[in-house]
């Protein structure tokens, strides 16, 4: 059962961890690119503040996003600023979600995200906890995935494993750890072979979430599947 409560903590340690780790750069930083392609480390700045106002739009009944075309326009608008408004605009906008996450509500019900997208209201929360984590890595700044708290990592590669769940452009996939195992893909005794991806927790998550070209993995059964963009 998801916890949103939880989460809702899981968050604010995780931004915390972000700010302090950005008050230690310059602006020179801000404008250096992220590992994201075409995204300055400005950007991804950009994106988690405009994603935390988006997830209230969820939570508070309105659409995420007025379109995708406003959402990368504000991207690029604030993608430039001195580091020094960064912070504050995340910072403001990450009390704005918490405040929205702790107003009393029916948990259970179900929330439009984009694209068409719906999940239960109580999700959110950990959907907002993935930006965070993610993006921290996704600055180049220190803070790499096998950093990430090992609970996160765990229901994060869940979490992936079930988006690809049934894809046809996926084979049939046990993903394992050694000690745990998902299944994604296609269901076994379908078209081709079942595959079995092994590896450490930090790089099954990077190559589910296409961070990591899967390299230090090993596949059985069949090369490493090449995943779809998320």
């Amino acid at each position: 059962m998801i916890d949103h409560a939880h989460d809702l903590a899981s968050v604010r340690d995780a931004t915390e961890r972000l700010l302090t780790a950005l008050g230690k750069l310059d602006n020179a930083s801000v404008t250096q690119p992220s590992r994201l392609p075409g995204w300055s480390r400005g950007h991804v700045l950009a994106h988690l503040a405009r994603n935390a106002d988006a997830l209230v739009n969820v939570l508070e009944g309105r659409p995420m996003y007025v379109s995708g075309e406003a959402r990368d326009a504000d991207i690029e608008r604030d993608a430039p600023r001195a580091l020094d408004v960064q912070l504050a605009d995340l910072r403001e906008s990450a009390a704005r979600f918490q405040e929205a996450g702790d107003a009393p509500a029916d948990w259970s019900r179900t929330v439009g995200l984009r694209n068409g997208v719906t999940d239960s209201a109580s999700r959110v929360p950990f959907r907002r906890w993935v930006e965070v984590e993610l993006h921290h890595v996704d600055l180049g700044i220190g803070y790499e995935l096998e950093d990430l708290p090992a609970e996160f990592t765990e229901r994060e590669i869940d979490f992936l494993a079930d988006r690809f769940a049934g894809h046809p452009d996926v084979p049939a996939t046990r993903v394992t750890d050694g000690t745990r195992a998902w299944s994604t893909g296609r269901k076994p005794g379908g078209q081709g072979p079942e595959v079995t991806v092994t590896g450490p927790p930090a790089d099954l998550l990077g190559w589910l979430a296409g961070r990591r070209d899967g390299s230090a993995l090993t596949s059985a059964g069949a090369p490493l599947p090449a995943l779809p963009p998320l």
